[in-house]
């Protein structure tokens, strides 16, 4: 008897099928629900209790209720990078994690209850959210272990999953917990094409040929991308990797060497540059995504390996050379280290304003809330590009580096304000030289116009207080500041904030991060003003650092020779810097940034509306939060513009009494087309026929009771029974402006209640 083909056993095996195919929906149905409404909050170093959830590996990790972000920390913390530091749940218990999931009774697991604590307690749909709830980013975190539950549901029975937003819908609700019930499997892994898996053998091939050559290249490249989201694309489906140090050879299992730093000793003589396939949801906060497709390696090839030039010797790991790059790839010819920084500079700039950390104020105060960024022409003359000069001041271009992670390394400081200064005294020298011996002088020319293609060379920086974003153009009205970069400040932002940059680390070791951040600021500035009227300079420099202390006001190369070389430039008017950035707005490839011109979507209308919020520079705008995301609706117009908070500030050299530096009649607000920023603090959801009564209600703005009211009558509150429709609207029109660079938002720092 044939039994294959029974009908009894064709009805069991359709049943089985369909099983599989419901499991099969269920967790893909499951992945989308934690995306959608979890991942918005746990994701990245400050999800609360460390839980991260943008990776399966995060949930079976579980919580810990150690601070990754602890201002008292004295000593170096220990190092929690999921998918680097442990790799079995096993491993994380060892480092104090404790579970969330329960696999001898699902329904016991900790976000489970979380979940049904929200289900039975939710919040209520109108008027302001109950007295007890904490946003605060620096509150005493509530992580619950499985035997705390019930005493933490008694005292704190409103903040369940989502905490302090509305619950899950009741399908989402009912799908998310059959898939926990049913052991919380992880989503499957698709087998990469055969031409994507192709592409990884060439790039593994290539970034572990033999050869000096070969070699130093491929450490300068992995110092550069340890951090970038690598992204291979088949079809319309981007597939991501990370850059990686393994003690296993391409074809192997990938076995991470986890350094605290990537320049760090790798601990053994054969080791390999791997890349590892990412299974995670995307989140924009943390999310760099860099192309890594055949045409780069040709690039790479071409910019590297073509040129003629020796590698005598390989660096090694030792203090006095890891962490300088200056020393480290002296080899590898000054120009090509530039070109490959510049072909991708918004990614570059984005390492540090993304990179490392996901919350820094330290950091971030460092800078003003919205300024430009250019760049030297790398062909142009510039002191930096001359291999000589830097290879003499390459001790004086020594970066901070913890080596104890204690409050000592504070002392070391002084050295490197010390050799700061040499190098810049070494600049003025070496430019003068220029001007007199050989008449060059800084034109229009020396300003990098993109090599009239590349986008990457006009950037628009913003801070949102403790996080920041950067997109290519020049956004918004002619900034109080700008920045022209060099090759070697470009290096130094990168090996300061990014390569060295220990988030697990003490205080100290952030603090001599952002003291000395302080200096390649001002330099970046500095290069700006060479540009401008010699009588012109000293008075910005005023202005810009108002109150500040002496011995930035009275900055070493401000009171230099170099600063009194007159300007080629014929200027017309009685503000040089706007005129300036006037031409470089129309020279520069891409600097116009359409893409963030509200007035190309708006309605006459509209665009007269939010005109006159954009030119009501005044107090009125301090009671905005930094980050705004519009929806206007009505008809068939359903879109995302964002208003982003420029505020004033008398200087940002000191890294104290922030609020004491405030001007607020300096405030401003910014005003974009498309979703600009990680982090909304608002969503507002307007119809397009509001749009000029909101405008005058922000500018009627005098107190937090009228801000209070402009949240009545258009935001969206943290209890609003709509609040994941909106959300969900903000994440679709989000992937539509840029598919690459859409991910999770993030809601820590949502206000609206």
């Amino acid at each position: 008897m044939n039994l294959k083909n029974s009908p009894a056993v064709l009805v069991v095996l359709l049943l089985l099928r369909g099983a599989v195919a419901s499991a099969d929906d269920t967790v893909e149905r499951a992945q989308e629900i934690l995306a959608q409404r979890c991942v918005v909050c746990h994701a990245c170093y400050d999800a609360p209790c460390q839980l991260k959830l943008e990776a399966h590996e995060g949930l079976t990790r579980g919580a810990n209720k150690t601070l990754v972000y602890d201002s008292t920390r004295l000593l170096a913390g220990d190092l929690t990078r999921l998918f680097d530091d442990a790799h079995s749940p096993e491993e994380w218990r060892e480092k104090g994690f404790f579970p969330v999931l329960d696999s001898e009774r699902p329904d016991r697991g900790v976000l489970r209850q979380m979940l049904e604590l929200k289900r039975a307690n939710p919040l209520p749909a109108t008027g302001a959210l109950p007295r007890g709830f904490d946003f605060d980013l620096h509150r005493e975190q509530q992580c619950p272990k499985p035997g705390e539950f019930g005493d933490f549901a008694r005292e704190y029975p409103l903040w369940g999953m989502p905490y302090g937003l509305p619950g899950l819908h009741a399908d989402e609700h009912e799908i998310l917990t059959r898939w926990l019930d049913a052991g919380a499997p992880p989503p499957p892994t698709e087998p990469l094409p055969g031409a994507l898996a192709d592409e990884i053998v060439a790039w593994e091939r290539f970034l572990n040929a033999p050869g000096n050559k070969s070699r130093l290249m491929a450490r300068y490249i992995y110092e550069h991308l340890f951090l970038a989201t690598l992204y291979l694309v088949d079809g319309d489906n981007p597939h991501w990797f990370r850059l990686v140090r393994a003690g296993t050879p391409p074809g192997q299992p990938i076995e991470v060497i986890a350094t605290r730093r990537p320049f760090d000793d790798p601990g053994r003589r054969d080791f390999y540059y791997r890349l590892q396939r990412m299974p995670i949801v995307v989140a924009t906060k943390s999310h760099q995504p860099y192309r890594f497709d055949r045409a780069r390696r040709d690039w790479y090839q071409q910019l590297f390996l073509q040129p003629e030039y020796e590698v005598n010797a390989l660096p090694g790991y030792d203090t006095d050379t890891a962490g300088n790059p200056f020393v480290s790839f002296a080899s590898i010819p000054v120009r090509a280290r530039y070109r490959f920084l510049l072909e991708d500079a918004e990614f570059t700039i984005m390492n540090f304003i993304k990179g490392p950390v996901c919350r820094g104020q330290i950091a971030l105060n460092v800078i003003e809330d919205r300024f430009w960024v250019m760049f030297m022409d790398p062909d142009a003359l510039d002191p930096e590009l001359d291999g000589p000069f830097l290879e003499r001041e390459s001790h004086n271009l020594r970066l901070p580096s913890a080596s104890t992670g204690s409050v000592i390394d504070l002392l070391d400081w002084h050295r490197y304000a010390r050799a700061h200064k040499r190098y810049m005294q070494a600049k003025d020298k070496h430019l003068q030289r220029q001007y007199d011996q050989q008449g060059r002088k800084p034109g229009l020319e020396l300003v990098w116009d993109g090599d009239g293609s590349n986008p990457n060379a006009a950037l628009t920086i913003f801070r949102h207080v403790d996080t920041a974003s950067v997109v290519k153009g020049f956004v918004g009205d002619i900034p109080k500041t700008a920045w022209v970069i060099t090759y070697s400040l470009l290096e130094r932002i990168h090996y300061l904030l990014v390569a060295n940059f220990d988030v697990f680390g003490a205080v100290s070791h952030q603090l001599e991060s952002r003291l000395y951040m302080d200096f390649l600021r001002m330099e970046g500035e500095l290069n700006l003003l060479l540009f401008l009227p010699a009588d012109e300079r000293r008075r910005l420099w005023k202005f810009w650092y108002r109150d500040a202390p002496d011995a930035v006001r009275k900055h070493q190369f401000i009171r230099s020779e170099a600063i009194e070389l007159e300007s080629p430039l014929d200027y017309q008017s009685d503000d040089p810097k706007t005129e300036f950035l006037g031409w470089m707005r129309q020279r520069i490839h891409g600097a116009g940034a359409p893409q963030f011109d509200y007035r190309r979507s708006a309605s006459p209308d509209m665009a007269a509306a939010f005109d006159r919020l954009v030119a009501a520079r005044g107090a009125h705008n301090r009671f905005l939060p930094a980050v705004s995301f519009v929806n206007v609706i009505g008809g068939k117009r359903d879109e995302a513009y964002t208003l982003l908070h420029d505020a004033g500030y008398s200087n940002i050299a000191q890294l104290f009494r922030e609020e004491e530096r405030r001007l607020p009649d300096e405030d401003a607000v910014t005003v974009v087309a498309g979703i600009l920023g990680s982090h909304p603090n608002q969503f507002f959801q307007i119809h397009e026929k509001q749009v000029p009564l909101f405008v005058e209600d922000v500018l009627r703005l005098g107190s937090e009771e009228d801000m209070a009211l402009l949240r009545y009558r258009y935001g969206v509150r943290r209890n609003s029974p709509w609040f994941w429709t909106v959300s969900d609207r903000f994440h679709d029109l989000q992937q539509r402006q840029d598919p690459l660079a859409a991910g999770v938002l993030d809601y820590n720092r949502y206000h609206g209640y």
